[in-house]
């Protein structure tokens, strides 16, 4: 009876690991089978049916309450059906990732700031590029590898090894490289002693024991204090990059800013403190530029302070 159990656990995990495959490649399939405009246009419509959800559409009302408390109940929906509809969009955009020829991609960019990255490598120091979840995040990664400066970057691997293999593909053929999360420190530390480039997320909630709490829209939230301990302890230069959707032009907006100032006082605690409240403040400062396309579903607030009260 337990092998009988066993085996039926196992197969069932197993089918469920291929539904979920055929899904996401027939997925992709479909949307890279468009023409990119339309595939973009389509999925953010697609997408747009996802505030029908009731977990992700309250969890995007509630941030929305608590990062916009002045604006109206209209305002705030229309800002939430903005972030399903770039969620789309974003979706149509990677399906196209490996297309043989990226010309239709590498058309929808607009660079700005490829000095500042071409500046910090010259110092050989090794380049730390941080990022949001904001418009076309994906691009700032494979869109510098179509430019010719690909990166490795960190990510979570996903539960299915065989939809993680299906997006490991895209992201990486034009010379990119992911590193587990989990396992990431001694080939951080390579990377950035041999000078290359590094790319990371910094506005996902945290765990309390991989994070601190600096301050995003106002409240208090969990992040991540690696990219301040880096800088500190590497000295590489700290970039921000975002690839915001200009809805005018048609086109991602991939902007590389000039390297943050990163000052020590010898005092780690205190610095990493500052500079990862710094760092907070740039994504802010995006999500309030472009309110529409930040990732209001996630649960930016859902690890609290000691004795604050829960948010969702």
């Amino acid at each position: 009876m337990r092998y009988t159990t066993r085996f039926t656990v196992a197969t069932k995990g197993t089918i469920k690991t291929q539904i979920e495959y055929w899904l996401a490649r027939g997925l992709l399939g479909f949307f890279g089978a468009l023409p990119l405009l339309t595939a973009m246009k389509l999925g953010g419509r697609v997408a747009g049916l996802g505030r029908f959800f009731p977990k992700l559409r309250r969890t995007a009302e509630r941030n929305l309450q608590l990062a916009f408390p002045d604006l109206s109940e209209a305002e705030r929906q229309r800002l939430m059906r903005g972030c399903f509809e770039n969620l789309g969009r974003l979706l149509a955009v990677f399906s196209h990732f490996t297309k043989p020829n990226n010309a239709a991609l590498k058309e929808m960019l607009r660079p700005a700031g490829l000095e500042n990255l071409l500046a910090a490598k010259e110092h050989g120091r090794g380049v730390i590029l941080f990022t949001g979840h904001i418009g076309g995040w994906e691009l700032t990664s494979f869109g510098l590898s179509m430019l010719g400066h690909p990166m490795s970057f960190l990510v979570r691997r996903i539960d299915n090894p065989k939809v993680e293999a299906l997006i490991d593909r895209a992201r990486l053929h034009l010379g990119n490289r992911t590193i587990d999360k989990r396992q990431a420190a001694r080939e951080i530390l390579r990377i950035l002693q041999s000078g290359g480039t590094l790319g990371l997320l910094v506005d996902l909630n945290t765990l309390d024991r991989e994070g601190i709490f600096v301050d995003f829209f106002d409240i208090p939230a969990s992040t991540t204090f690696m990219l301040a301990k880096l800088a500190l302890r590497t000295g590489a230069d700290v970039l921000p990059v975002f690839a915001p959707w200009d809805e005018t032009e048609k086109k991602f907006l991939l902007e590389i800013g000039p390297p943050l100032s990163i000052e020590q006082t010898g005092d780690e605690e205190t610095d990493v403190k500052r500079l990862t409240q710094s760092f907070t403040s740039v994504v802010e400062n995006y999500a309030r530029r472009y309110p529409n396309q930040w990732l209001w579903i996630h649960r930016r607030w859902k690890t609290r302070p000691p004795g604050a009260p829960e948010i969702y």
